[in-house]
């Protein structure tokens, strides 16, 4: 019988402090919140010595992000606000230990809000929650590693097992946590890009041969146009605000193309420049287009129509190195100007305003994040988005090219080394090459699909390395079910999450070291590897002394449960414990097996690491069927809702890392002590019969589906009409589980319809 937990946090019971939005962002406010949330968590003497090692060259990657270090030299603070506090809360002098436990039931312990659990430190040691027990009881990592190759060993086939991976997993770790899943006997290796960014991989491989961007960070010093879509830079990606910055010292114009004006795109104070500091602050967009809510697939179409329509494209670049123009170009010599319209929410008179812009372009770079990934037309927006740079050559030029802003730190790297539930035939044969695993041939479940399998009773263990798979996921109470039905759940962590409250009928705890902690094992001092949103592979070393004496690196977990796992069922010939006493034993075998990683041990020591190979970037080859770039044409799609309803998208707060809530506070939104928020246009709320601060309930339609959410306090926000906002993951119980992008099937977490009534509490 499952326990009674709460999948979700308490209901907050007063109404959210508003003010109005910043009006520029870092500057000394960010200066005094990364002070402050670093002392109270790590004191003076652990912040100064974790941050001086921060990005820099012989130091550890910043959790926070993916955005990537310039190739030449590190700064005096290699990091931003967000960044700061990501390693303040892994560097914290709290822990939890075996006492906190045994104070605290599972059950108590779902009833505090996310910030509360993430705020009481680092776990030591390893946990057991049996079955039928409500409180977690130590356990050692012996009986731990033998608890799950039991589990997994007694289960009917290998595929009732799920191995999810996080993107904060360095790749030495997630190249062993997936040989261990494929010599175990599956591929069922869904991770957090299945959740983000599998629509941008699933575009771009099918239209220009590779799931990556195509540009360099020094490209934004040459480009002419930069277009930012679908992403709010200043809270998920801080650092990005330099180059943009820097880019429009250097000529850049800068279009940010949002539902709302995030304060990252109106202003920037670089905090390490006492003239930015002391004024007003750099202005970063020229232009702000107020899209709709899944907007951008008719907007972009518009576009490109006029693009070809004034002939403003470069024929030598397509004739060369592009096919299916011809058929695109018929396909949109005519286009409705009413639904482009109506869809987008933006003139056709801006529209064509702004392909005159593009057309006059020399070199344009195109930025997104999920904004754009998580609609149920994601990868035909992505494509269509492609097609205007294919119309003007924008891909593979310097100050050209796309750009998928990734979130986590390395999930690109993971998905290069092998996390992939889709079972590739090369990589296979390269793995059985270099290991001797034998891999098998059927596709594993991603996310969705093992949320799935799991509900039905169709998989049996979960195994996490990393991640908060319950709250990153849509159709929380679903999911919540889904664990519950589990036989065991495993969670790799170093912070305690909600996951680790709603779970299987048995459940652990390992908890791992940091990316901030010293690695030490047998040999000496390790560094792992990670890979950032353009390509490069470099080393990352922690220097703090670890939480506790008891924790693990990720990669000597992998290799205790794998040793485990082969004495009751060899799988390969592979010495687990040999690999993780010497990680450049295994970089050897990641260089034996995935392409591009030639010389790893070598080229990785450099100082700022190695581009991995990108033909479209590197020298304008498309791996695709048709060796082009292909123009792709979708018809335009989008969400219908009727009257009285609302296309939702859910947010996250400027205190926010992913899942994980620092605070209660929306600095740059004006938004303070409150999460369960819904933003709607002041007009819609005067329309509805509602107030500012009223207490409303949510229920989004999807089908024949209704899925209600009680006590949402209605803020008045600046965001285009018939659109709302809400935060993640609070309103993520509001997304179905059955609602997904068509190719990459991914939760449409921005895109949802939802209706707003008043709360008759």
């Amino acid at each position: 019988m499952s326990r009674e937990t709460n999948e979700t946090p308490p209901i907050e019971d007063t109404p959210p402090i508003t003010g109005k939005p910043s009006s520029s962002a870092a500057g000394a406010t960010a200066i005094l919140s990364t002070i402050k949330h670093g002392i109270t968590r790590s004191g003076i003497t652990g912040s100064i010595s974790s941050l001086s090692k921060v990005n820099k060259f012989g130091g550890f990657d910043c959790p926070g992000c993916a955005w990537p270090d310039p190739d030449d030299h590190r700064t005096i603070a290699e990091f931003c606000e967000n960044g700061a506090k990501a390693v303040a809360d892994e560097a914290t002098n709290k822990k939890i230990t075996a006492n906190f436990f045994e104070k605290y039931s599972v059950v108590e312990l779902s009833l505090k809000s996310d910030e509360w659990l993430n705020s009481q430190g680092r776990l030591t040691s390893p946990m057991l929650l049996d079955e039928g027990m409500d409180n977690y009881t130590p356990i050692s990592w012996k009986e731990s590693f033998e608890l799950i190759a039991d589990e997994l060993c007694t289960l009917e086939n290998p595929n009732q097992s799920i191995f999810y991976t996080s993107g904060r997993t360095s790749n030495e770790a997630a190249f062993l946590w997936q040989l261990l899943a494929r010599g175990f006997g599956t591929n069922n290796l869904p991770d957090c890009s299945n959740m983000c960014h599998e629509s941008s991989g699933f575009a771009l491989s099918d239209s220009i041969g590779i799931g990556k961007g195509t540009v360099k960070l020094e490209d934004f010093n040459s480009a002419s146009l930069i277009l930012v879509v679908g992403q709010n830079p200043g809270t998920n990606h801080p650092r990005m605000l330099t180059a943009l910055r820097d880019a429009k010292k250097h000529g850049a114009s800068i279009i940010s193309i949002n539902p709302l004006i995030e304060t990252g795109m109106k202003k920037f104070k670089h905090p390490q420049n006492p003239l930015e500091m002391l004024g007003s602050g750099k202005s970063i967009s020229d232009r702000h287009v107020r899209i709709n809510i899944n907007g951008d697939m008719a907007f972009f179409r518009g576009l490109n129509h006029c693009i070809v329509k004034n002939h403003n494209y470069d024929v030598n670049f397509i004739g060369e190195h592009t096919s299916g123009f011809e058929d695109y170009k018929a396909s949109i010599e005519n286009v409705d100007w009413v639904q482009i319209e109506s869809i987008s929410g933006i003139s056709r008179q801006e529209i064509e305003s702004i392909a005159k812009i593009v057309s006059e372009s020399k070199s344009i770079i195109t930025c997104w994040a999920m904004g754009i990934t998580q609609h149920h037309n994601s990868v035909e927006t992505i494509q269509e988005m492609v097609n205007t740079h294919l119309l003007g050559g924008h891909i593979g030029r310097k100050g050209a090219g796309l750009c998928p802003v990734r979130g986590h730190s390395n999930v690109q790297g993971d998905r290069t080394v092998g996390i992939n539930h889709i079972a590739n035939p090369s990589l296979i044969h390269n793995i059985q090459n270099s290991t001797g695993i034998q891999t098998p041939n059927k596709h594993g479940f991603d996310a969705v699909n093992a949320a799935r399998a799991m509900l039905e009773g169709n998989a049996k263990v979960y195994l996490a390395m990393g991640g908060n798979f319950l709250s990153a996921m849509s159709d929380t109470k679903l999911i919540a079910k889904a664990m519950n039905r589990c036989q065991l759940t495993a969670f790799i962590s170093t912070k305690l999450n909600r996951n680790h409250l709603v779970t299987g009928k048995k459940s652990l705890i390992l908890p791992c070291l940091g990316r901030t902690e010293v690695d030490e094992q047998t040999t000496g001092n390790q560094f792992v590897t990670v890979e950032n949103s353009m390509g490069i592979v470099h080393s990352s070393q922690g220097h703090m002394k670890p939480a506790s004496n008891e924790l693990l690196s990720e990669a000597a977990i992998v290799a205790g449960i794998a040793t485990a796992v082969e004495n009751r069922r060899p799988m390969s010939d592979l010495d687990w414990n040999n690999l993780v006493e010497d990680y450049d034993r295994i970089r050897d075998i990641i260089e034996q097996t995935i392409p591009g990683f030639n010389d790893y041990n070598s080229r990785v020591r450099a100082k700022a690491g190695f581009y991995l190979p990108n033909p479209p970037r590197d020298d304008l080859t498309f791996n695709t069927q048709t060796g082009k770039a292909n123009f792709r044409f979708h018809n335009i799609s989008s969400l219908s809702p009727e009257e009285n309803e609302y296309v939702m998208m859910t947010i996250r707060s400027h205190d926010q890392y992913n899942t994980t809530v620092y605070s209660g506070e929306d600095r740059y939104r004006g938004i303070k002590s409150g999460r369960r928020i819904v933003m709607m246009n002041p007009i819609d709320v005067k329309q509805s019969n509602l107030r500012a601060g009223d207490l409303v309930n949510l229920t989004s339609v999807f089908q024949d589906e209704l899925r209600h959410s009680p006590n949402w306090y209605l803020v008045e926000y600046d965001i285009p009409r018939g659109n709302v906002a809400t935060y993640f993951p609070e309103a993520n119980e509001l997304i179905p589980l059955n609602s997904t992008a068509s190719g990459s099937n991914t939760p449409t977490s921005k895109s949802v319809i939802v209706r707003v009534s008043k709360s008759q509490d």
